[in-house]
This record gives C-alpha cells, structure tokens and sequence, in this order.
C-alpha cells in the first residue's frame, strides 16, 4: 500500500497467513482488520476497496491489517466457503490484537459476509463494523451490532442493493448507498474512504 507497509506471515488454523500491517504515524487507536472479496473470484488483499478501508483506519490513527485467506497469495490452505475464513480472520485478530485494545472490523462483498461471522463469534467486542458491498445475494451474512456501517452501491451489478437492503431491514440497519456507482467504487474510492473516514470520526 505504501512504502511503510509492513508483509509477514502469521501461523493460521490451515497452515501460513500472509498479511500486510499499516500503522498510524503516532499512538495507535486500536487494531482494524479488513477482509477481502471472494478468493474464487480474484479477490486479495490488494482489492483497491480493501486497501482504500485500510488507508481511512490508518488516517482515523488505528493500525491496520489485510490480509489473504487461506489459499490466495502466499496463505496455506484451500477455499473453505466461508466457514475456515471466518477462522482466517479470527486468527488474524488474535495475533495482532493487543491486550484488550479496541478492535474493529471490516470487509468487503465475500469479505464483508466473513467480517459479519467473525462479529457474530466476537460477541460485542467491537469499537467498528464496517461492511462494504456485502454480499448479501450469495451468502448468508450475519446479524450485526445496530452501530454497523452498511455501504452499498445503487448499481452493484454482483450483489443487487435490494437483497442487502431485505437483509437490513429486519435488523432496522441503515444502508448508505451511493448513487450511480457499481460493486468495485470504480471511480469513486476518494467517496468511499471520505464516507468511512466520517463513520469513523
């Protein structure tokens, strides 16, 4: 992401994760991990919506980690369909996470439907949900903490903003959607990073 951005590989539950830290300049908020968009489908932690969530945690003073899930990049381990990345992502926390520092969670589309699970596993633990373009159409994502920021482009062509707004909308969850744009933010990552920057502020 940067010329700071700090690579390593972490033990996993299927063998190695490879990770990128970034961290703030000063005293450090707490820990962010972002979780990427569907292995299958080419999704890494290089996804611009993935490093555009991490660059608003570091501005905002939180450290921030990506990182692959198991089979993508130099991770061990094969696709698992949602249920070993959510343990990918809970093993990333339990490394980097200091003792009881504050935690935040974020995803996008595939990653997004993993961060909900790992929140859901997390019980209440959380300072920040942020999930972008969930990928409400093709998994079951999770309840969330009523403080989840939801955002979700007016003309996703992979996930239809309706079936994230059916998935909100028992749960009373607003849903930030963003006129005009499609799945990936193509032209409109600065949008995203300023409507994160002020979900985190």
């Amino acid at each position: 992401m940067n010329a700071q951005t700090e690579k390593l590989v972490i033990a996993g539950p299927a063998g190695e994760l490879e990770c990128a830290l970034d961290a703030p300049a000063g005293d450090s908020r707490g820990l962010a991990v972002i979780a990427h968009p569907h292995p299958l489908h080419g999704g890494t932690m290089d996804n611009k919506v993935v490093q555009t969530l991490a660059r608003a945690f570091v501005q905002r003073g939180w450290r921030a980690v990506r990182f692959n899930f198991r089979g993508v990049g130099q991770s061990a381990g094969v696709w698992d369909a949602g249920r070993g990345e959510v343990d990918d992502l809970l093993a990333v926390v339990a490394h980097f996470r200091q003792d009881g520092e504050p935690l935040a969670l974020a995803g996008f589309s595939f990653g997004a439907f993993v961060a909900s699970h790992a929140a859901q596993r997390l019980g209440g633990d959380l300072a920040h949900l942020v999930l972008v373009g969930p990928a409400t159409g093709n998994f079951e994502v999770a309840r969330v903490p009523g403080h989840t920021v939801v955002i979700h482009g007016e003309h996703d062509d992979v996930v239809p903003l309706q079936s994230t707004l059916d998935w909100a909308r028992p749960q009373g969850l607003p849903v930030v959607v963003v006129p005009g744009v499609g799945h990936f933010f193509h032209g409109q990552l600065p949008l995203l990073k300023t409507l994160v920057l002020r979900a985190l502020a």
